[in-house]
């Protein structure tokens, strides 16, 4: 048995940290979108033992530290199905260390395709509660679309879709290290926060320019050497008339959007030069588990 998901990546139209829980998690409040932007994720079933896992990337493991393998394995615990041998092939385009979910997207992929090889025995539901297992942002990428994502990001509310528009998302040469960035970050500290209820109101309305204007990350605050290549993309891409441009999850990626494609190539091109890791994408809408 074979099949095939596309492990769509994400975006945070806002983030912001507003308490630390009992876990020693901090608290998140964040609306998240999912992209076109995909890893294509084949998964094959066959009478056997063991779960084997291989990406077009050579520094990428391919045992249990692989996200997709822990997905597997958190599977099969969960329904008791034994006796299959099960190979898992990634194709990767979301960039590594980018704040885009690339990981997640694909455990979540993993999850999908092997509810639907084994005859979805699990709801959509049961598959997000498996995700939290697996990782913060894996819940959310089980079914994607536009969320509030609340928690470590495994409390999720649908909310309205962002309006159709054109998302340019372009990475820096650097990765970020989401534990440093937690590490540096005071939650009760921080002073400039997204309006989320606002970004909400926004996207029940339909209007882009209402979310775009009001999109921010807390994590901005805390950038160190970092900061002069964010704040560099996110400047172009204003100049070439983005509606509103922000740096997504801990990074490194910043994006925009744009209601205009002309405007969204012209950015694209005047990025691409100096940062090769650019992406001219579309929003996602939620995925039929």
């Amino acid at each position: 048995m074979v099949t095939a998901e596309k492990a769509y990546g994400k975006i945070n139209l806002s983030i912001d940290i507003v308490g630390k829980m009992e876990d020693g998690y901090h608290a998140m409040r964040m609306v998240m979108q999912s992209v076109s932007l995909c890893d294509d994720v084949t998964v094959r079933v066959t009478p056997g033992e063991g779960i084997a896992v291989k990406t077009n990337l050579r520094y990428l493991p391919n045992d249990a530290r692989n996200i997709a393998a822990r997905a597997a394995a958190v599977f099969y615990e969960a329904t008791g199905i034994t006796g299959c041998r099960t190979e898992i092939d990634i194709k990767k385009r979301i960039p590594v260390g980018a704040g885009l979910g690339g990981g997640s997207a694909d455990g979540a992929a993993v999850l999908r395709a092997l509810n639907r090889l084994h005859n979805t025995p699990l709801t959509a539901k049961k598959l997000e509660s498996l995700a939290e297992k697996i990782g913060s942002d894996v819940p959310f990428c089980v079914r994607g679309g536009t969320a509030l994502a609340e928690g470590r990001g495994e409390k999720l509310t649908e909310v309205s879709p962002l309006p159709d528009c054109f998302i340019l998302i372009c990475k820096p040469i650097f990765s970020i290290s989401t534990p440093e960035l937690f590490s540096r970050i005071q939650w009760d500290k921080i002073q400039l926060r997204p309006d989320t209820e606002g970004i909400l109101r926004a996207l029940h309305e339909g209007s882009l320019s209402g979310v775009a204007r009001r999109m921010y990350n807390v994590f901005e605050d805390v950038l160190t050497k970092e900061r002069d290549d964010v704040e560099t993309i996110r400047d172009t891409l204003l100049d070439y008339h983005a509606q509103g441009a922000v740096m997504t999850g801990t990074g490194s990626a910043v994006f925009g959007l744009f209601d205009d494609e002309n405007a969204a190539k012209g950015a694209f091109s005047a990025l691409k030069a100096t940062y090769p890791e650019c992406y001219l994408v579309t929003p996602v809408r939620k995925l039929d588990v």
